[in-house]
């Protein structure tokens, strides 16, 4: 499989592969705003030649939008391999790539988010595993960070402190805290707060706009972290269906 490699002169006309809709769509064009202004700090966005979710995205640890400390590593956002596209060694091919693009810029390893099991928009801790990497740090309720040094002399990566300790100020309620880093937050997070307000629920946003922000964020996933009052719920980006059940459960 031929990878390409997004960049600000073809990021227009390529597809981003989890999101298949026109260049009008407003999660493409969410995804594309937030992809060009990482282009310059080093994001890569390495996809295979096809039409589907078959891509890694990863840059410099000290640009991540995630509140951890990794300095000299990758991290690793998104690593998508899905439907007809599994089982033909295109991962292998695509974190190979990312390994040897890595040690070319001096970087000590990869770091990326999972989970102590297979979690949805979280990488597969047994894939990672497979593939030499360990965990360098936890943080409830499942989230850990994984990491694969390329030397036995490197530091491990870390949670920031900010996500073991419990949010305050948060109102009653729904909170979510979310980003443009993946597509679907474009799509669902005014469905979820349309769907909030026909039930009458509490419900609050908390966009994240800078890495700053993102760095010092309460959840290890700043993509989507849903709380009820002050009380982490899910990472998981939901649809309205999933949210009206979750509601219903945690209001009765």
């Amino acid at each position: 499989m031929e990878l390409i490699r997004l960049t600000k002169e073809n990021l227009e006309k390529e597809h981003i592969c989890c999101a298949i809709s026109n260049n009008k769509d407003a999660q493409v064009m969410s995804k594309k705003a937030w992809l060009s202004e990482r282009l310059d700090e080093g994001l890569v966005f390495l996809k295979g030649d096809v039409r589907g979710k078959c891509f890694i995205e990863y840059l410099p640890a000290e640009y991540a939008w995630t509140p951890i400390d990794a300095e000299g590593y990758m991290y690793i956002d998104c690593f998508w391999i899905s439907g007809q596209f599994k089982g033909h060694g295109y991962s292998n091919q695509l974190l190979e790539e990312c390994i040897r693009d890595s040690k070319e810029k001096g970087k000590k390893g990869l770091a990326v988010l999972s989970s102590k099991k297979k979690l949805g928009f979280l990488s597969d801790p047994k894939y990672l595993q497979y593939k030499g990497f360990g965990v360098a740090d936890s943080a409830r309720p499942y989230f850990e960070l994984m990491y694969l040094p390329f030397s036995p002399e490197a530091d491990k990566p870390r949670f920031q402190s900010c996500v073991r300790e419990s949010p305050r100020d948060m109102p009653g309620g729904f909170t979510l805290y979310y980003t443009n880093q993946c597509p679907f937050t474009a799509k669902y997070v005014p469905l979820l707060e349309a769907a909030a307000k026909e039930s009458g629920t509490a419900f609050h946003t908390v966009p994240i706009t800078t890495r700053q922000q993102a760095q010092s964020a309460p959840c290890p996933f700043t993509t989507f972290a849903l709380y009820y009052n002050g009380r982490f719920v899910t990472h998981e980006i939901l649809s309205v269906s999933k949210f009206e059940k979750l509601r219903k459960d945690l209001e009765e």
